[in-house]
């Protein structure tokens, strides 16, 4: 899995990557020149007339600081311009909506949604409207590009591309809440094939999880009233659930998506991410198998 920002693998991200190394050796040569002047003029006795001293503090303390200035502004310029701008109607769009603490995904084109994972396909641009239900999100996926702020009343944009194929982790930069520092997600990056492959099976209802006699236990214990399962269920305030045993993780990137796991954050979501709107449910352990078999059916 992929997080290093100055390791990218998205033309985005490299752009803010050649910035970054620019001005740290920017930075790194006006350190040394401050430093070397520092030290000539602590061991060195000063015969120089105030004529001279008036434009070395001139030169250094005005000019100098003004033309390092101006370049890491145009710099700035220059590495914004080369960004692609939000609004082509030809991008796959994905929109992605910040909760404490969990990200909701959909695809309006596709009709597809999901939560915490974000599939598409290598080398294409894709377009993000990012929205934040609650307070500010701020969403980051450092190997493929900068970060863009979740608003509660505004819509903002970014485009990102995945130039090879792989797992990207993402999180919020933005100081949310208790749980804030487990509210991370996935990028995973396909072939145009695996992508087609994808979308085929996201768009099928699990029909082998029908009959389960968990999907009743599901429904008895009030879990339909926050989350989807379609042919099930229809509640909006928690992640779709649809094809939740394909995912790679639960909780918002939280846990590896395994079946341990997966009975533990049923149980007690409260103790393993406390302050989460998911309350601990108390089942018999009958009843609490049939579910998670139901749970881990859904593909």
């Amino acid at each position: 899995m992929r997080l290093a920002s100055l390791d990218p693998d998205g033309p985005v991200a490299a752009e803010i990557a050649e910035l970054w190394w620019i001005l740290l050796a920017l930075g790194g040569a006006v350190f040394v020149l401050f430093l070397i002047l520092l030290v000539r003029g602590l061991v060195k006795k000063s015969d120089t007339s105030q004529e001279t001293a008036n434009r070395l503090v001139l030169g250094g303390g005005v000019v100098l600081p003004l033309v390092g200035v101006t370049l890491v502004f145009a710099l700035t310029l220059i590495a914004m311009r080369a960004l692609p701008v939000a609004g082509d109607s030809d991008r796959l769009t994905v929109e992605i909506t910040g909760y404490q603490w969990w990200w909701d995904v959909v695809y309006p084109e596709l009709g597809l949604r999901s939560a915490n994972e974000i599939y598409v396909p290598v080398g294409t641009e894709f377009e993000l409207r990012l929205l934040a239900a609650d307070v500010v999100h701020s969403f980051w996926v450092p190997a493929l590009a900068g970060k863009m702020d979740l608003l509660p009343d505004k819509t903002t944009s970014m485009v990102i591309e995945a130039a090879e194929a792989g797992t990207y982790r993402g999180v919020c930069a933005e100081f949310c809440g208790l749980q804030h520092a487990k509210m991370a997600f996935r990028v995973v990056a396909v072939s145009e094939a695996d992508f087609a492959a994808w979308i085929e099976s996201q768009g099928r209802i699990p029909a082998d999880a029908v009959d389960e006699p968990g999907r009743q236990v599901f429904l008895d214990a009030g879990c339909g009233s926050c989350h989807t399962i379609d042919g099930t269920s229809d509640g909006e305030t928690g992640p779709d659930l649809t094809h939740l045993a394909s995912r790679l993780t639960l909780a918002a990137g939280a846990f590896p998506n395994t079946p341990d796991h997966l009975r533990s954050w049923v149980k007690r979501p409260q103790e393993l991410k406390e302050g989460v709107a998911m309350q601990n449910i108390d089942l018999p352990e009958e009843s609490l198998d049939a579910l998670l078999r139901y749970l881990e059916s859904l593909e």
